[in-house]
């Protein structure tokens, strides 16, 4: 059977995100998509690495001492009445003492980039000059940092919290990509579960557009998929899409699909991934998320996919019938009492998101040039060659099977 049971080995820090909207999420969907992708030690090399790979494309920025600067493209149809995306490039802050697994935020006020995460800037962008300006920053990229990652948030979410996420995401997992959040119409509001659902089946067509054009964009290497809880639902319709048009593996570019608490009926997910090539996708379920439990009742108590058991032998068989790659984080409570964001507070399970998102390929030495495809090159890039004499780890390893 494809999955492996990650065994929580050390005590990790509760998320702080909570101070500011004090969402303990009673019963409900803490739709953010924590997947600090790090780990605890590897974070700090990962993260200065992120700044000078990155630099290839001019993308991130920070001197010591000072805030991480990650610019993000981002789809959004927040504001659009017929399901329309519109684009923006935005930079947002991570403070230098930011800590693995954590948004820090102002207990009042507003935040302080010293201390805080923050929005620095926000440009808005045609569906040209987005096309166009993604092509710029992948351009003159080595390797992995010419993939795309595509961050699809969940139920209840705002855009300020999905763009922190995604911050953290590059952040404590030192991606080195180009970082693209997909925001659709949730309103945030915890008793509004049929409402974004509603939103979300009427973003579906964006989000296809949206990927197709991530996989065409000129010298992409990857477009890996991070999406949570109801935004999983989302983007599996999305790629079922794109697979019905002709384009199951997006031409060749579609790289993984992590899903994590996927707020998913389990009838519906095997119609999905029937489409698609399953080793791409990875589901990072907990049986004890009373979220999934809670939309399991609304739900008239169908099976979610998140909340599957991979302990349970009837779960394990409907498991290797999907071949899919599964991880068990129900040992794991560095969540909260909900337990619907292990993925993004636990160190354990962001380094194994890490390391799939670094995991070496065989087009791992060329570089993207604009309008060009894609180049082989002799040597590497000053930038990845610094860090190889560094002793930078550039490729993440996965997590050894547990004892």
């Amino acid at each position: 059977m494809r999955r492996q049971r990650i065994i929580v080995t050390q005590s990790v820090r509760k998320p702080v995100f909570g101070r500011q909207k004090s969402r303990l999420l009673l019963a409900a969907f803490a739709p953010m998509l924590a997947l600090a992708l790090g780990g605890c030690n590897g974070a700090t090399s990962f993260s200065a690495m992120a700044s000078d790979v990155g630099s290839v494309g001019g993308y991130f920025s920070r001197q010591k001492g000072d805030p991480l600067q990650v610019a993000m493209f981002v789809a959004s149809t927040r504001k659009s009445a017929d399901g329309v995306a519109a684009f923006s490039l935005q930079t947002v802050s991570v403070p230098p003492g930011h800590k693995p697994g954590e948004i820090e935020s102002p207990h009042f006020g507003a935040p302080d980039p010293r201390s805080d995460f923050a929005v620095l800037r926000s440009r808005s962008l045609d569906p040209e000059a987005f096309r166009a300006e993604l092509a710029s920053h992948i351009s003159g990229r080595v390797g992995n940092s010419r993939d795309v990652l595509l961050y699809v948030h969940g139920f209840n979410t705002s855009l300020e919290e999905a763009r922190f996420r995604l911050a953290q995401i590059v952040a404590d997992g030192g991606f080195t990509g180009v970082p693209v959040l997909f925001a659709w119409k949730s309103k945030g509001e915890l008793f509004a579960y049929e409402s974004d659902k509603e939103a979300a089946t009427a973003s579906r067509d964006a989000l296809e557009r949206l990927i197709s054009d991530l996989s065409h964009t000129p010298g992409v290497g990857r477009v890996q998929v991070l999406a949570h809880s109801m935004g999983a639902w989302l983007t599996m319709e999305a790629l079922r899409e794109n697979a019905i048009a002709g384009h199951p593996d997006l031409d060749g570019k579609l790289g993984s699909v992590m899903l994590a608490a996927p707020d998913i009926d389990l009838s519906v997910f095997r119609q999905q991934v029937a489409r698609l090539d399953a080793s791409h996708v990875s589901v990072f379920v907990s049986h004890d998320d009373r979220a999934l439990s809670l939309s399991s009742r609304i739900a008239g108590s169908r099976q979610r996919l998140g909340a599957m058991d991979p302990s349970n032998p009837k779960d394990a068989a409907a498991i290797d019938a999907m071949g899919v790659h599964v991880y068990d984080l129900s040992l794991l409570r560095s969540g909260g009492w909900v337990g619907h964001d292990i993925y993004a507070n636990a160190p354990e399970a962001v380094r194994q998101i890490g390391a799939t998102l670094t995991r070496k390929r065989s087009d791992a030495d060329v570089q993207a040039v604009i309008d060009a495809g894609v180049t082989p090159i002799t040597s590497p890039s000053p930038a990845v060659a610094a860090a190889a004499a560094a002793n930078t780890p550039i490729v993440g390893e996965a997590l050894p099977p547990p004892k």
